[in-house]
């Protein structure tokens, strides 16, 4: 399955994310071709979910909710998205401020 490159995937949901009303911005810019790529959703009083794009075992794309079902604090997601930009630093990383908690995923969820 031919799979679009990061920087498109990214410039689609920064623009999904405008059409929206949300503040998203690059926190991280990777390689532009095949960087993987992670969302901070930022939900303010409600903490951040962190999600990993992956591909399902059926070949088709899916996130991960990289830190676990529940939100975490800001810090704590800071914290991961820095571990994993030391492991591979061709990654991106986008982050949304959702305080209406009104973004989904169009894409199937797994968690760890």
């Amino acid at each position: 399955m031919d799979r679009l490159k990061t920087e498109l995937r990214v410039q689609a949901w920064l623009r999904r994310c405008a059409g929206l009303g949300l503040m998203a911005t690059v926190a991280r810019k990777g390689d532009a071709d095949a960087g993987a790529l992670f969302l901070k959703v930022n939900r303010f009083k409600d903490g951040c979910e962190v999600f990993s794009g992956i591909t399902a075992p059926d070949g088709s794309p899916a996130w991960l909710r990289a830190m676990g079902a529940a939100p975490v604090a800001e810090k704590d997601a800071d914290a991961y998205l820095a571990r994993q930009s030391t492991y591979d630093p061709d990654a991106w990383v986008l982050e949304i401020e959702d305080p209406r908690a009104i973004f989904v995923l169009d894409e199937p969820i797994q968690s760890l």
